[in-house]
């Protein structure tokens, strides 16, 4: 099972005993899932879901909230045969009206069978804006592996909704964007830190712990690759000047000798000969007296300079 399916699976086993939050989780269902049908022989209100823990989530909050008991119908997908879709379908009309009373819900202006939240009552206190955007999850939300990534989503068919939603989201000090992707309207949140804080506000406590853990492992790992790429780096550096000074120590050697240097320069240049791998610190404490690194990297320098000097004579002499 993914990780979003985990986290759903884990968020619908919880039911609270506070009506009006389970009111506030069923009506975020059914702003993403539901659609009221207006049919000749009477208005229908249909509730379609892909996943079963969620479908039976929303059968229990119906059950619960209205003592409406309906069967779930099961069918195979019309785009993918192997999507269930899970449907419940309430034709009584005391029924339907209740609900839509209940949840502050009204058929949306431009798509007379989705319904939208009129009211924003039925979200006004804290446990009932976790409750909507746990049902919001649960109806049209995801997770991405966190092994992977961080992103977190729910889709919505219009911007008003996605709106709505961000605003409830935000007030959990959690910084919500919206993307626009085809015909959808997505609220997303990318940073770990702020998916970690949903998964508190939707109260999966679960999932939080293991998306913590993965976390931590992932930054320790990242730690450790920035602590050996810089050791790395280190290392390639210090060789890579080893090997400038033995070329520079070289050519002085082989055109002037080192009877034209000075004490501390042959000193130097014939342990850097002999101690190739060696360190600025370590050439230093061989030298006698001993030489800081500071007095040591002098030397290699002016050793540089002249034999800079030396290959400036040696091309002057070709041309």
């Amino acid at each position: 099972m993914s990780f979003s399916g985990m986290v759903k699976e884990e968020l619908s086993r919880q039911v609270g005993t506070a009506r009006h939050c389970m009111i506030a989780e069923l009506a975020a269902i059914l702003c993403s899932c539901g659609k009221l049908q207006h049919l000749p022989q009477g208005d229908k209100l249909k509730i379609q879901i892909e996943n079963e823990a969620v479908a039976r989530k929303c059968f229990t909050l119906l059950q619960k909230t209205f003592n409406i008991e309906k069967e779930i119908s099961v069918r195979e997908s019309s785009h993918l045969k192997w999507v269930k879709v899970y449907t419940i379908e309430i034709s009584r009309p005391e029924e339907i009206q209740a609900i839509l009373q209940a949840a502050k819900l009204a058929p949306d202006s431009k798509d007379h069978d989705s319904l939208f939240l009129q009211d924003l009552l039925v979200v006004q206190q804290n446990c009932c804006k976790r409750a909507y955007i746990r049902g919001a999850f649960l109806a049209s939300g995801s997770i991405s592996d966190p092994e992977k990534g961080y992103h977190f989503e729910i889709v919505y068919p219009n911007e008003r909704k996605a709106r709505e939603l961000q605003t409830i989201i935000r007030s959990f000090s959690v910084d919500a964007k919206i993307v626009q992707r085809k015909k959808s309207h997505v609220v997303y949140v990318k940073e770990g830190a702020q998916i970690v804080d949903m998964l508190a506000v939707m109260e999966a406590n679960v999932a939080l712990m293991d998306l913590e853990n993965i976390r931590i492992l992932k930054e320790m790992r990242n730690s450790i690759n920035r602590k050996v790429n810089c050791e790395t780096a280190n290392i390639n550096k210090t060789v890579n000047a080893a090997v400038k000074q033995m070329e520079d120590i070289r050519l002085i050697q082989q055109t002037i000798g080192f009877e034209q240097l000075n004490e501390g320069l042959v000193q130097i240049a014939e342990l850097r000969m002999q101690y190739p791998e060696a360190t600025l610190k370590e050439l230093g404490m061989m030298l006698n007296p001993q030489v800081g690194k500071s007095g040591v990297n002098h030397r290699l320098r002016k050793l540089s300079e002249l034999a800079d000097e030396l290959r400036e004579k040696q091309g002057g002499e070709v041309l």
